[in-house]
């Protein structure tokens, strides 16, 4: 099967088209649809729901989380001692979780319509602009009263490819390769009962007209751009 351009991905996906991203068959094996945050619309989000079927999320760098002072959530519920021996296990593929917080935005109506969580995600891209903009303090400014949780739009922080290879740090690495804001917007593709298989999900793809990638083709892509 020929490889797709990972240029080609980088582009379309910085462009605002959906991508789909294997994660591996050693992993999760899943396929995921991921849209750049900055481009993010009620379109979107009703394609994503309806193709997808997962859990939508939002997901930024750690470095920008930390910056807002935002934990993981493994790092909160650890310091309740009830909780704490829930976030000592681990799923089957081995990896820390990615969440951190649930939030909605303060002008949503419910949170989880599609409008009110494309209006969610368009506004944690424009307080992720202004953190790597290094505007910190209007960020935390923005985060306290724009903001309200817990909400409907989960809220994921990349932890880097060489600790972690699922689609949070997957898709958050074509941002990085694209020069573009690290924000992405992204949601599991479902079948009855399980995940959608990788072949169906591709065959999707080329009906939908959207690109199709493999994790381990961004990772070596990835390894390739940063040693460039």
């Amino acid at each position: 099967m020929n490889r797709v351009d990972i240029d080609d991905v980088i582009e379309e996906f910085i462009r605002g088209t959906p991508v789909l991203i294997h994660d591996s068959s050693s992993r999760e094996d899943e396929t995921d649809i991921v849209v750049y945050a900055g481009k993010i619309d009620t379109d979107k989000i009703y394609l994503m729901r309806t193709l997808g079927g997962g859990l939508l999320c939002y997901a930024t760098t750690e470095k920008v989380t930390r910056a807002l002072g935002i934990p993981f959530a493994d790092e909160i519920y650890s310091n309740i001692p009830t909780l704490r021996p829930l976030t000592e296990k681990r799923l089957s593929y081995g990896d820390r979780p990615a969440f951190t917080i649930w939030v909605n935005h303060i002008e949503a109506t419910t949170g989880i319509r599609d409008k009110d969580r494309a209006l969610t995600i368009r506004k944690l891209h424009e307080l992720t602009v202004k953190t790597i903009n290094n505007s910190i303090e209007d960020a935390k400014r923005m985060l306290a009263t724009e903001f309200q949780a817990p909400g409907h739009v989960p809220l994921l922080a990349a932890r880097g490819l060489d600790k972690r290879r699922g689609h949070t740090e997957l898709s958050i690495a074509l941002t990085e390769m694209g020069n573009a804001v690290p924000s992405v917007a992204f949601i599991e593709m479902l079948d009855y009962g399980d995940r959608l298989p990788a072949d169906k999900a591709r065959k999707l793809a080329e009906e939908k007209g959207f690109l199709f990638v493999e994790g381990s083709d961004i990772i070596e892509a990835y390894r390739e751009w940063q040693g460039a």
